[in-house]
């Protein structure tokens, strides 16, 4: 008998923008043919939450939730702060993957200024080669992760017996209207955004592959009309338009 293997923790994000001339799209990475967990398979920014992710230097750089709201939401099996490690967890690796990073100015402005998206394409290279942490970012640039704009979405689990297994939290936000995903990284071979129906329409024609998980989100997301009622469901605060191209 198989040594049942426990889950790690992980965070992904769904993120959407409006579409024209109506409804919303989201955005899906297929990962590189050869990445041992995904490999080749189209899904969501995301990844493993980390011990950094919660300590609590990471901690005071946040805004937008409490650590004992995100305890009642992931469940009291974890302390507050381990909790709040989700969002965090969810934040930074968005940043990673595709570069978009959801934060706000210490000083209570809720979109980034010219100046740091300017410098973001360079702290993003700094944070992959290990030269730079992710609290390091936040503090250089005077930013709190803005968890706010991540709307609890859904919790899936790996099998039991597979070779990785991931106890995963989803996340859905929007895409902020100065900044633009990267098209690849080095966890993103291709990406591309579509409506919920459009994905769900590629997938059944065998040209879109996916895990159940992400479909699942698709088909859910495909009963919303337009952003801003996902919005409301998933409680995110949008203080912006997010109309863009």
């Amino acid at each position: 008998m198989s040594e049942e293997r426990k889950p790690r923790q992980a965070a992904t994000v769904i993120l959407l923008r409006e579409a024209e001339p109506k409804g919303f799209e989201a955005f899906l990475t297929r990962r590189p043919d050869d990445m041992p967990f995904l490999g080749g398979l189209y899904c969501y920014p995301g990844g493993s939450v980390s011990k950094d992710d919660f300590s609590e230097r990471i901690v005071r750089r946040c805004s937008g939730l409490a650590p004992e709201q995100a305890r009642k939401i992931v469940g009291a099996v974890f302390s507050p702060r381990h909790a709040l490690g989700f969002w965090i967890a969810a934040i930074r690796e968005l940043f990673e993957e595709v570069g978009v990073l959801l934060a706000a100015n210490a000083g209570g402005e809720r979109s980034l200024n010219q100046a740091q998206l300017a410098r973001l394409p360079g702290k993003h290279k700094a944070l992959l080669e290990d030269s730079l942490s992710f609290a390091d970012l936040l503090e250089s640039e005077g930013l709190l992760c803005d968890l706010s704009r991540l709307g609890y979405f859904s919790h899936w689990q790996t099998p039991a017996k597979t070779p990785q297994r991931f106890d995963t939290r989803f996340f859905v936000a929007t895409l902020p209207p100065e900044q633009t995903p990267l098209p690849t990284s080095y966890e993103v071979a291709h990406s591309l955004w579509l409506t919920p129906d459009r994905a769900i329409q590629l997938h059944e024609r065998g040209e879109l592959p996916m895990i159940f998980p992400t479909f699942a989100s698709l088909r859910t997301l495909a009963d919303f009309e337009t952003l801003e009622s996902v919005s409301r469901q998933f409680g995110i605060e949008r203080p912006f338009s997010s109309k863009q191209r």
